[in-house]
């Protein structure tokens, strides 16, 4: 009887352990999810810079 008690204790175990490694996962790809967009915001806030710095750059040498 303790055999079959023993595996059913360890599959139980198994799975908890495979279920807070889920979790752990998910929550880092959330976390990595909100890096990646702060990044994309990042990136299109210097495109844009760089677009008004080219416009004012080309009439720079326009008026010259």
């Amino acid at each position: 009887m303790f055999w079959p008690m023993f595996a059913v204790a360890m599959g139980f175990l198994g799975l908890a352990v495979l279920g807070v490694l889920a979790v752990r996962v998910f929550v880092e790809a959330r976390r990595l999810g909100r890096q990646v967009a702060d990044s994309a915001q990042r990136i299109n806030r210097a495109a844009e810079d760089l677009e008004r710095s080219a416009v004012s750059a080309v009439q720079a040498v326009d008026a010259l």
